[in-house]
């Protein structure tokens, strides 16, 4: 998988397991996923915000190992804040800030 592909599982509310990965364009990040192993990825036009988190997480950590530059987690949350204003993330930006 290329450097910029990033992978993971998640489950749904209805307790089904999807595979998810997330494909850096340009500027943008692509979400696809399925839910068994065979069928066809599917592109996903409004990525929750569930996936969009468990992305940074994994930017995060790549950053760390030195795979990706830390400007990408830096554009991700800027992302991030502006698609879901009012998230957690926000919450905890504004913590880390008065600290």
């Amino acid at each position: 998988m290329p450097k910029a592909e990033i992978s993971w599982k998640r489950t749904t509310p209805e307790g089904e397991t999807v595979q998810c990965y997330a494909q850096h364009v340009g500027k943008q990040w692509v979400f696809y996923w399925r839910e068994k192993r065979f069928d066809r990825w599917e592109e996903v036009q409004c990525p929750p915000l569930e996936d969009w988190l468990a992305l940074l997480d994994s930017v995060h950590r790549r950053i760390n190992r030195r795979l990706l530059r830390p400007e990408a987690e830096t554009r991700l949350r800027k992302t991030i804040l502006e698609r879901f204003p009012g998230s957690e993330l926000e919450q905890l930006q504004q913590e880390k800030h008065v600290d």
